[in-house]
């Protein structure tokens, strides 16, 4: 079956489209995929996987067509980005 394994930096991302076998889990999937060879810091111990933005765990099934997607841990919250951006803005005003 055709899925897919996507993966991104803060610089560049991947996505590869593959066959897997029937019956296949995400874990399998990603392994299959190689990217974790092109990746090696990526830890599916630590890390977040989902398919089409929603989580599932390691050992969920995947389905033909499926977006597999590994999860970086989130460095900086989107709200205080948002806050200093915001107030960077206005001291541009003065």
């Amino acid at each position: 079956m055709n899925v897919g394994v996507c993966y991104a930096e803060a610089d560049r991302q991947v996505w590869l489209r593959m066959e897997t076998p029937e019956g296949s889990t995400v874990e399998q999937a990603i392994v299959h995929s190689g990217i974790l060879r092109q990746f090696p810091e990526i830890n599916l111990d630590r890390l977040k996987v989902g398919i089409f933005g929603k989580l599932v765990k390691l050992d969920a099934p995947v389905k033909e067509g499926d977006r597999i997607e590994i999860y970086r841990p989130i460095t900086a919250d989107p709200k205080t980005v948002r806050r200093r951006r915001i107030g960077d803005e206005d001291e541009d005003d003065d």
